[in-house]
């Protein structure tokens, strides 16, 4: 399992410059946000030259980008806007350009599932999308505040490897469910990659990050997992390190980590 970081944690949402910032830190890799406002009627990342740009900043620094963020769901939420759907399609193109494998779809807010009705009206938008994902070995990695169970349902009926879960430990916590168990139910097979985040710094909150490591590797999980965590100081470069150095030190405990 490598340990990355998400570009709006670093406080430069949609901007090149992060993936050195990233390197400086330590981290070993950086996901990247697609936008949430569009430009010209397409997401900024869109952009053959922004594409090329990314991709010429990640060789230089030598750190790669392990992942994409469809923020304008967001905006127009997939489970009931049309414009959702459109956004998935593009993103998917942008993150195919840059040659990566993850987008995260993200559902909070007045987007996030709350039914049943909701959760089957957003698989059966995903079965429709999911074969031009796996033609472009992109996989869609939803991101929510439901159970692992309702998530494995979403899964189920769509029927594609291309959809997978993308398991936030924050997240999950916050609803009241139990992490550890849910990493390990899940299993390797169903989770695409891992935010990183508690209240405040890593272990200093509720979670218990060596159970999270223990579950993960008992998971089989070797995917990427991303510190989606914010600077209680006021001074991200301070308190990203601070987070990641926890990390790199439950895991280095961890003889299955």
């Amino acid at each position: 399992m490598q340990i990355g970081v998400t570009d709006w944690n670093l406080k430069l949402t949609g901007q090149p410059s992060a993936i050195a910032l990233a390197k400086q830190l330590g981290f070993a890799g950086v996901q990247v946000s697609i936008g949430r406002t569009p430009v010209n009627g397409k997401m900024p990342l869109s952009d053959h030259k922004t594409q090329m740009l990314y991709q010429a900043e990640s060789m230089k620094v030598g750190l790669p980008i392990n992942g994409t963020c469809l923020d304008i769901l967001h905006v127009n939420y997939l489970k009931n806007d049309k414009l959702g759907q459109q956004w998935v399609a593009e993103g998917i193109e942008a993150t195919k350009a840059l040659e990566v494998e993850v987008m995260l779809l993200p559902f909070f807010g007045k987007g996030a599932l709350e039914t049943r009705a909701e959760m089957d009206r957003v698989a059966d938008i995903l079965k429709e999308l999911a074969p031009a994902a796996a033609k472009a070995k992109v996989t869609l990695a939803i991101e929510n505040t439901i159970s692992a169970e309702d998530n494995a349902r979403i899964l189920d009926r769509v029927g594609s490897k291309a959809v997978k879960v993308f398991y936030d430990t924050g997240n999950s916590a916050n609803a009241g469910f139990d992490v550890y168990k849910e990493i390990r139910w899940l299993g390797a097979k169903r989770i695409a990659q891992v935010h990183l985040k508690d209240k405040g710094y890593l272990g200093d909150g509720d979670i218990d990050f060596p159970k999270v490591m223990r579950a993960l590797a008992d998971a089989g999980f070797k995917g990427w997992a991303n510190l989606e965590t914010n600077a209680p100081s006021g001074i991200v470069e301070a308190d990203m390190r601070r987070n990641l150095i926890f990390v790199q030190k439950v895991m280095k405990a961890s003889p299955k980590a």
